[in-house]
């Protein structure tokens, strides 16, 4: 893996997730690189996309994924939609071009594992996006965990909530597209912390419920848009993880994560979207976040290991695990009760 000039070029391949939004602005604004992005596909009626939202957003734009590995970029952060992941993946890494994927990895364990082996076969970084691993709250808490205040780990709380992803972004809430709903969009976050926090501890046994019962009048949606999962991991710890849709569409922030770690010596808890000013203007509630930019941090990870030739952290195989347990959950979910990730290819969910 070599290392790259300072100045990089970075590709955005698809406006497809609204994280792409976040990234264009981080990466325009430094004076280290340049930035083209492409946003192949169909879109929904009425959506800003493709050269219009370049245009907004301040980047270049190339017409097609053709022209935009054409441009030879040292980089590329693939934010399309997740089952489209695999195929944009293989085809950046084939170009040479190191890869930020945007989380889920992919909605298959097949595809997951192709990916991680195309960026290995082209000796390219693979990331996957995390970005609240940066949060100095997070980054806090594995310092205590580490250094043993919280005692032997006995179970963690997480939860993931927010809005339910429509009007420009609809294809969240379709399966053939996102691979599942709330499940598949916020189980991943948590238990990619979990994975750090366990230094990678494998997930042992999974059980998962959902429902539809949140947003149920509205029509076309056909995933499920609350869910709760427990698992258990190999060290004796187990975890339960809230992931649902469950912000007004009224609020003024899209949703938020917390973690309450409970130790034999202690506990500990974040929340690392908490810092914000808010109040309520002529247009109703209003909110102003302050603080780490935790979308910064994570490409700041990603761009330094690219220019340094290194590995990136959380990288694809990160990527993989968190993924095997909304998996697993989803298999849980299929069979009706508690599953071990042994038994999960059993039910043909993915392929261990």
């Amino acid at each position: 893996m070599n290392a790259r000039p300072q100045v990089l070029r970075v590709g955005i391949l698809s406006f497809a997730h609204p994280h792409a939004i976040s990234y264009a602005g981080v990466l325009a604004a430094r004076p280290d690189v340049h930035v083209r992005a492409t946003d192949p596909g169909v879109h929904a009626s009425g959506e800003v996309r493709g050269a219009e939202l370049a245009a907004q957003l301040g980047v270049e734009y190339a017409d097609d994924v053709d022209q935009l590995l054409s441009w030879q970029p040292h980089a590329v952060i693939v934010t399309s939609e997740n089952v489209r992941h695999r195929e944009h993946v293989e085809r950046v890494a084939a170009a040479g071009a190191h890869v930020l994927c945007e989380k889920p990895l992919a909605t298959s364990e097949p595809d997951a594992r192709a990916i991680v082996a195309a960026c290995e076969r082209a000796d390219v970084v693979l990331m996957t996006a995390y970005p609240v691993r940066f949060a100095p709250e997070f980054v806090r808490l594995l310092e205590v965990v580490r250094a043993g205040e919280l005692g032997r780990i006995l179970s963690v709380n997480g939860t993931n909530n927010g809005k339910i992803p429509l009007g420009e972004r609809s294809w969240f809430t379709d399966a053939s597209l996102s691979g599942g709903g709330s499940l598949v969009d916020h189980v991943v976050h948590v238990a990619d912390l979990l994975d750090e926090l366990f230094e990678a501890q494998p997930a042992d046994r999974v059980h998962a419920v959902v429902n539809r019962t949140l947003h149920a009048v509205r029509p076309g949606i056909d995933v499920e848009t609350g869910g709760l999962v427990s698992v258990r991991y190999l060290n004796g710890a187990t975890a339960v993880i809230d992931c649902s849709w469950s912000h007004p569409d009224s609020a003024p922030n899209w949703g938020g994560l917390t973690l309450e770690v409970v130790g034999s010596r202690g506990i500990a808890r974040i929340d690392p979207f908490a810092k914000h000013v808010g109040g309520f203007g002529p247009s109703g509630a209003v909110r102003h976040d302050f603080g780490a930019d935790m979308d910064a941090s994570m490409l700041a990870e990603f761009l330094a290991a690219v220019r340094e030739g290194r590995s990136a952290r959380p990288d694809g195989r990160a990527g993989l695990r968190s993924l095997q347990v909304v998996l697993a959950a989803q298999a849980s979910v299929q069979s009706g009760g508690p599953i071990t990730l042994d038994q999960v290819e059993e039910l043909g969910r993915i392929a261990l």
